[in-house]
């Protein structure tokens, strides 16, 4: 059985969106990116499938399957990679010129912990903060990597939900890249 592998961006401050529910403080063009990268896409060897709710996936389908990634490192993997979005309103996710991703309308707890148990490997979500809400719920997620970007929002959305309170995180990894980005990796007691 995979495990559910959560991978967010967050501020020094602990938010993982401004207050207008954006992540406009993860500005690639001033916070360089290819050591992290690489470190990912080493990540991504144990990942057989990528979960997102539909507004990250929007936002990944918008840019990851086109020209404007082609010279993205983790743009081959992630591209080839089945993903899984879930959703009750949308009916199709496409992908670009490759395959359309699998839309899932029912519950998302048991979603998930079926495809824990059907695909070989790991289990990668990105964002959707709301669907992580509803993992974290039901007991679900198995890691959880923050990568903290050097900006202070002051307010704005947790990555943790009122119900991670009390959850006991085991400090598997710790690392800095890019000399500005900081990413620690926690294994989730269950």
């Amino acid at each position: 059985m995979g495990r559910l592998i959560v991978q967010e961006f967050v501020s020094l401050d602990g938010f993982a969106a401004d207050a207008d529910n954006r992540f406009a403080f993860i500005d690639t063009d001033s916070v360089p990116t290819v050591e992290l990268d690489r470190d990912t896409l080493e990540g991504l060897a144990s990942v057989d499938a990528i979960v997102l709710g539909a507004a990250t996936y929007r936002m990944f389908a918008q840019y990851w399957p086109t020209a404007a990634s082609a010279a993205e490192l983790l743009a081959p993997r992630i591209n080839e990679l089945p993903k899984f979005v879930v959703s009750r309103r949308l009916d199709v996710a496409p992908w670009g010129g490759f395959a359309d991703a699998t839309v899932i309308s029912d519950d998302a707890g048991d979603a998930i912990r079926r495809l824990k148990g059907e695909v070989a490997g790991d289990l990668m979500l990105w964002g959707s903060l709301t669907l992580l809400e509803r993992l974290v719920d039901d007991d679900l997620v198995d890691v959880l990597r923050l990568v903290v970007v050097p900006a202070v929002l002051g307010a704005g959305r947790s990555v943790f939900p009122p119900t991670f309170a009390g959850t006991r995180l085991v400090l598997e990894r710790a690392a800095v890249f890019d000399a500005q980005l900081v990413a620690v990796e926690y294994s989730i007691a269950h």
